[in-house]
């Protein structure tokens, strides 16, 4: 199964290329039809897995998506589903 990876610990300081890269990988898998989506924020602080978190609720990108998953044994990756 195709699925597409975000790592962010590179810009994990960088507000507004993080949700630049969030939009980019969104909509890439829409364009592609790739269902999974796994975002990878990095366990520390827990400020940056808020932040996408917070992005992902935003009404305009939650109709994009299907359902978000966090994943239970590792605290810093995050999956979003999509349906096509």
């Amino acid at each position: 199964m195709a699925k597409l990876k975000l790592d962010l610990h590179d810009i994990y300081n960088k507000g507004d290329l993080i949700d630049r890269e969030l939009n980019n990988i969104i909509d890439e898998a829409i364009e592609k039809k790739i269902k999974t989506v796994e975002i990878i924020p990095g366990k520390g602080s827990g400020q940056l897995k808020k932040r996408v978190l917070k992005f992902l609720e935003q009404k305009h990108i939650k109709e994009k998506y299907h359902r978000i998953d966090k994943d239970s044994k590792n605290f810093g990756r995050i999956f979003v589903y999509f349906r096509f």
